[in-house]
């Protein structure tokens, strides 16, 4: 006989309590992310740049290098970043109050010990104010009982994502972190071309949104922003024309896209079911108005 897994709440962790922490935190993943595009081979719609959830906070996977692999994982249980390579030399550079530039060097450090030099662009992306990493001063904020709240906020989110994917067949993505916008997405695909992206991401070139959005899709996530706890959020591009009619319970026109705050979720009496019912009546409204091929499973 086996016995029902008992939920677990959803952890609670107001934006505005992290606010200082989350942007730090956001440009370390920039750094993290960097170094794995360094050494990744290109993927479609920039899949080869992203980190996942793991069991101990955020890792790149294993990344090819000319002599085997490595992993940059940041651990938000004992609060480092781990630097491993796969013939057993390993590093860790400590998650606490520090500053950007710190940080940066330190994880420079900790991977040419290691024998890995990465070229990398810097700079952050997708940030109004792109300081270069090296000169970054400011953001010097960590708090690891938030850092760590927040990596089990993804940890539910990429639970119900990983099984709202199951149910495509159609080309999809893998569910993933973006650094760019420091949120965990997930897209599928009608299989068609897009029109061009018409960019407009802060100090993100315009080839890079053309690239990811070079399909058209649906897509759907989770970001720390957008309510009181951070929000999911749902989007076709290009929109159909009344999406933002058929969505109306959840569309924010400011956004221009879907979005149901976090708190919404947690406090439901089925969190699980809340957010599968989100997900399902966006991706349908979507496909159905841009009348997709490939409708679900």
């Amino acid at each position: 006989m086996t016995s029902e897994p008992i939920a677990r709440p959803w952890p609670r962790l107001r934006v505005a309590d992290w606010a200082d922490t989350r942007d730090t935190l956001h440009l370390w993943t920039q750094i993290v992310g960097k170094i794995r595009m360094a050494y990744a081979p290109p993927v479609n719609h920039w899949w080869h740049v992203t980190l996942y959830p793991s069991a101990r906070g955020l890792t790149t996977s294993a990344v090819p290098h000319p002599d085997g692999v490595f992993e940059l994982e940041f651990d938000f249980v004992d609060h480092q970043l781990h630097v491993r390579t796969s013939d057993g030399g390993a590093r860790d550079v400590r998650l606490e109050p520090k500053s950007v530039a710190t940080f940066y060097g330190e994880t420079l450090d900790a991977l040419a010990a290691l024998g890995l030099r990465p070229r990398i662009h810097p700079a952050p992306n997708e940030v109004e104010l792109a300081i270069p990493f090296a000169e970054d001063t400011q953001h010097t904020a960590y708090d690891g009982a938030a850092a760590h709240r927040f990596w089990q906020q993804l940890l539910h989110a990429d639970r119900v994502l990983t099984r709202f994917r199951s149910e495509f067949v159609g080309k999809a993505s893998p569910v993933h972190f973006f650094w760019g916008a420091m949120d965990l997405a997930y897209t599928r695909f009608s299989g068609r071309i897009a029109p061009p992206h018409p960019g407009g991401a802060p100090n993100c070139p315009p080839s890079v949104m053309h690239e990811g959005y070079s399909h058209e899709l649906a897509s759907f996530g989770f970001w720390p922003g957008g309510g009181a706890e951070g929000a999911f959020y749902a989007y076709a591009y290009p929109e159909p024309p009344g999406y933002g009619e058929r969505t109306k319970a959840y569309y924010d026109e400011k956004l221009n896209e879907c979005v149901l705050p976090y708190e919404t979720v947690a406090d439901a009496a089925d969190p699980e079911a809340t957010l599968l019912e989100f997900l399902r009546t966006t991706y349908t409204a979507a496909a159905d108005l841009a009348r997709w091929e490939v409708a679900g499973s």
